[in-house]
């Protein structure tokens, strides 16, 4: 992925910026209050279905697949870098999200806990070392609220273990339904107010070795949002990952 910027990542992140939020739920809530107790100026809305003329740094959103359409216009017409958190994308929608960022820089993620990102790392090392001789199981553990399934960060981790391996996925099992070999399944649990839980199974003969995440509150999802957009702001047009972000990519 692009990594060229016109400043230095402490330069962009140790400056105050003038911020849209999109969304105003659950996380667009956070998100402004991490922002605004660290001396940032936010605005927050709903959608972008109206017209917002003000000024601003990069736009953070946290909202619904349906507002994409929306930001993406408002991000293009204004030039404004983009910092998307909303999970649930069709293929057209990510299509969507490459085309603007031909234009503009993206940040994209399906999740932006910095642990999360690390994990990531460690789920594909794990793989190309394991991969061939351990079966691979992934659990997707979040609240009841949660409208997509698997989670974004389940389809990050699939993708780092299955990088290499191009195994069958296989979405929950039921019936009579042997584990073949050269398969990954997803697992997607939902209940009560589970923040996030995400566990990455390598089970070998005689030996299990896993790799898990709990997520204890929200406010790590927009300390990592913040995090990014300190670092895309000044960045050329490009679509950016926080593996750029914290690791400057990935080979």
């Amino acid at each position: 992925m692009p990594s060229n910027a016109t400043g230095s990542d402490e330069e962009c992140e140790s400056e105050k910026m003038n911020i849209l939020i999109v969304g105003d739920g659950a996380m667009g809530s956070v998100l402004h209050k991490e922002l605004t107790a660290s001396g940032h100026l936010t605005t927050v809305v709903a959608n972008l279905n109206f017209p917002v003329n003000d000024e601003f740094d990069v736009l953070i959103d946290f909202s619904h697949p349906d507002s994409l359409r929306h930001i993406a216009a408002f991000s293009r017409s204004k030039k404004v870098p983009a910092v998307i958190a909303t999970t649930g994308y069709s293929d057209e929608q990510l299509a969507m999200l490459k085309d603007l960022s031909q234009e503009v820089p993206v940040l994209y993620s399906g999740n932006y806990s910095l642990g999360v990102i690390l994990m990531e790392r460690l789920v594909r090392e794990a793989a190309a070392v394991l991969g061939s001789d351990f079966d691979i199981e992934i659990i997707d553990k979040h609240h009841h609220h949660k409208i997509d399934a698997p989670s974004g960060t389940a389809k990050m981790l699939l993708q780092a273990a299955n990088e290499k391996l191009d195994h069958q996925v296989i979405y929950g099992r039921e019936g009579i339904c042997k584990r073949e070999k050269n398969e990954i399944a997803i697992h997607t649990i939902r209940g009560g107010s589970i923040v996030g839980e995400h566990e990455v199974l390598f089970a070998g003969a005689d030996e299990i070795f896993s790799i898990k995440h709990e997520a204890l509150s929200k406010v790590i999802f927009a300390k990592g949002a913040i995090k990014g957009a300190g670092w895309l702001v000044g960045r050329a047009a490009g679509l950016y990952s926080m593996e750029d972000v914290l690791f400057g990519g990935f080979e």
